[in-house]
């Protein structure tokens, strides 16, 4: 058998989810749960928790450093404020780290928390998606996994087509206003 089997047509490892999604408190999760649901669309079951990098730093530690040998292939972590929670869990992990920026309650406009995900020290890399960007964020783990697995990698060229299917209706859409454009002839 190999190493990754479907379970109800979601690729997981034989000892679960691929993908881990942890957030710093249970306030980012209105805008972390865009990373599961965008991993959903493509049959990834993620696993979503809390791991908070000021409060539970030995919590932090343990899952960073044991989720490769519990199947995760890639981390999504999601801090709002100082966000020192991705590039915490870079630190404990060979793992890729897709780093969200949260503008949370505390924020300086989600410019801390873009800004300290984003200005990681050599050695430790966080992949940075936009502010409150966790969509983007499970597209970009679902782009790794397929990389190995062609399930996914057709799912997402789909994903891809139905995005060029909506642009050029929004095209026909403007077009029949009565505005022109040379290049749409």
């Amino acid at each position: 058998m190999s190493e990754q089997q479907t379970t109800n047509n979601k690729p997981q490892t034989l000892n679960g989810p691929l993908v881990g999604i942890v957030m710093g408190s249970e306030s980012d999760l209105d805008i972390m749960k865009g990373a599961a649901e965008m991993l959903r669309q493509f049959e990834v079951e993620p696993e979503l928790t809390i791991v908070s990098a000021h409060r539970t730093p030995e919590r932090l530690r343990d899952y960073a450093k044991k989720a490769k040998e519990r199947g995760i292939k890639v981390i999504i972590a999601g801090a709002g404020g100082a966000a020192h929670l991705p590039g915490m869990v870079a630190a404990n992990t060979i793992l890729p780290v897709i780093g969200v920026p949260v503008k949370s309650s505390n924020s300086i406009d989600g410019w801390d928390s873009v800004l300290s995900i984003l200005q990681m020290p050599y050695g430790v890399p966080v992949a940075t998606v936009a502010l409150n960007g966790a969509k983007n964020a499970g597209i970009l783990a679902a782009q790794i996994l397929a990389l190995h697995d062609t399930s996914i990698a057709d799912k997402l060229e789909a994903y891809k087509e139905y995005q060029d299917d909506i642009v050029m209706e929004s095209v026909k859409n403007v077009r029949s206003m009565g505005f022109r454009n040379e290049f749409d002839r």
